[in-house]
């Protein structure tokens, strides 16, 4: 399976919010970190077809088949994607099932697959016991676990999380973490946050975006390993992810991580 990126670019004007962008991807989860307006949302709203690229191309290849453009493969693709928007657009009054519901109706699921497909998603994301409940008593990450839920509808086989964990407090984005984990067997999951714990722990390979460009990839590993000697690590004698982004990416990192762990001023507690 490969999903691949080929000189994608995007300009909304003069402003260029993605650029020559390249990589393939594989099964795995894939950490796209930057700094606010790096360009990751821009990304993965070319990737879901909610925008028009400016140029370059996007494939989608199964474990049988050919390579084709996303746009030529249309519903066929888009019956393969989960997609987890960075904004909470939820119908608060309505209950967790009726929502989820809803989405599969969307998804092209009916009458009687829609019921076990509800079952098996809820159970995925602990949320069985709430189902019936309604969002609007949910705290911060209950909703997030439905919006991940729903991205889970169908089985994707790329699952694309936009700023997953954005206004959880720690607690809660630890436990979104250990989801998001769980599900990434055998499909690429494609996580953009500038938050730097979200990635550390769960991803294989890192992106680093700037001003819509690829600054560097690979592995956490190598990534902590292509920082000069001479550059001073932040905290002891070793070098950390925290490192990786201040060297790459600027100092962009204290005031978005303060910014992401604000908790809720007013959330309910599951």
């Amino acid at each position: 399976m490969e999903l691949k990126l080929n000189n994608l670019t995007k300009h909304y004007g003069t402003k260029v919010a993605l650029e020559n962008f390249t990589y393939t991807f594989h099964e795995g989860i894939y950490g796209i970190l930057g700094a606010n307006g790096a360009g990751k949302s821009t990304m993965m709203n070319l990737i879901t077809d909610n925008i028009v690229r400016t140029g370059g191309e996007i494939t989608f290849a199964d474990e049988s088949g050919e390579a084709a453009d996303i746009l030529k493969l249309g519903a066929d693709f888009r019956r393969l994607l989960g997609y987890m928007p960075q904004q909470q657009g939820l119908y608060e009054g309505m209950t967790a099932e009726s929502f989820i519901a809803y989405f599969g109706r969307l998804k092209g699921i009916r009458g009687r697959d829609l019921k076990p497909e509800l079952d098996r998603v809820f159970e995925l994301t602990n949320l069985s016991k709430v189902r019936h409940h309604k969002i609007s008593s949910f705290s911060g990450g209950m909703k997030q676990r439905v919006l991940l839920a729903q991205a889970m509808l169908g089985e994707p086989k790329v699952l694309i999380l936009d700023e997953p964990t954005a206004g959880l407090d720690p607690k809660e984005r630890v436990r979104l973490r250990n989801y998001i984990y769980d599900l990434s067997k055998n499909r690429i999951v494609l996580l953009a946050t500038h938050i730097v714990s979200d990635i550390e722990a769960i991803a294989g390979d890192i992106i680093l975006l700037k001003e819509g460009k690829l600054v560097r990839s690979g592995s956490p590993k190598e990534l902590i390993g292509s920082i000069p000697p001479e550059t001073k690590p932040l905290m002891g004698n070793y070098y950390s992810l925290d490192d990786v982004y201040l060297y790459y990416l600027g100092d962009e990192l204290a005031e978005d991580e303060a910014e992401a762990q604000k908790a809720p001023e007013e959330a309910s507690h599951e």
